[in-house]
């Protein structure tokens, strides 16, 4: 990925190559303080491109030759070759995310890793509810990457999809502490806690008979939104907590609202029910 060059090896190391991959040549000399100054910035960047590009490195006081039939008269320069022709580059220290830019440029994003593959799949398929196919996609992330956070909360929102509120505990258990403040990890840990406050409640019919029979008895209908949460019916939930909040803002110190603040967080901003409740909660407190 990363190699030097020389005025020999050029036609075939560069020119060649460049017919079926981009090739940067990096053109410095041991006395360039720019230079060394881009080098770990250059490289980092075409590592992170994931083999998207080569870079060739060419020392110009002991190689000048290419460097001088190109024209370059001042160092760091960077020209990136295609097809065995120079097609872009750059001189001058650059900060790494414009050398980013630049191979994305010349080169195109970097390709997705099978870890991003499987998590981006994974993530699509918890949120159609497919928990079954879910899991298999986050399990293959953790056969790579047996420490991956995002593979690891996203198999516990599939049991916790299941209905095994074990399982998905033991999986969130696997997440460091320092990695719990992750929004993604967070809000797993939300949901959990959310399902495990449910499983408590008992019977659905007679909590809905509670609150039927006494509309003001904000303990029941709290206790219900808590039950259809639960249960997957996130737009019942809101309109539980928000009949609190229209009847009495101030009820358990604002427990309501603030329960609906904890369902956002545990459902996330790509589920309806959250930006449902967002905008019934705003008619509410700003009417």
């Amino acid at each position: 990925m990363i190699f030097d060059v020389t005025t020999p090896t050029f036609a075939k190391a560069v020119l060649e190559a460049s017919r079926t991959q981009t090739v940067l040549v990096d053109f410095w000399a041991p006395w360039c303080g720019p230079c060394r100054q881009l080098t770990p910035a250059l490289e980092a960047a075409v590592k992170a491109a994931k083999g998207a590009v080569l870079l060739a490195k060419m020392n110009i006081d002991d190689h000048p030759e290419v460097a001088g039939q190109l024209g370059i008269q001042s160092i760091p320069a960077v020209i990136a070759f295609k097809n065995g022709q120079p097609v872009d580059g750059f001189m001058g220290a650059q900060p790494e995310g414009q050398i980013k830019a630049f191979i994305e440029r010349v080169a195109g994003p970097a390709p997705a890793s099978p870890v991003d593959t499987y998590l981006a799949e994974g993530e699509a398929l918890l949120e159609a509810k497919d928990y079954g196919q879910a899991a298999q996609m986050f399990g293959g992330v953790l056969q790579m990457d047996g420490a991956n956070t995002r593979a690891l909360a996203g198999l516990a929102r599939c049991y916790l999809g299941a209905g095994d509120l074990a399982r998905a505990r033991q999986a969130l258990e696997m997440i460091p502490e320092e990695a719990r403040k992750d929004a993604t990890v967070a809000a797993a840990f939300a949901a959990l806690e959310l399902a495990e406050q449910a499983e408590q409640l008992g019977d659905l019919a007679g909590l809905q008979a509670k609150v039927e029979a006494n509309p003001d008895d904000h303990q029941a209908r709290f206790d219900l939104a808590l039950a259809l949460n639960g249960r997957g019916d996130h737009q019942g939930a809101v309109d539980q907590l928000i009949g609190i909040i229209r009847r009495d803002r101030s009820w358990n110190e604002d427990g309501a609202r603030k329960q609906l603040l904890q369902f956002f967080e545990a459902w996330g901003p790509k589920e309806p029910a959250t930006n449902y409740g967002r905008r019934k909660l705003s008619s509410v407190l700003f009417s």
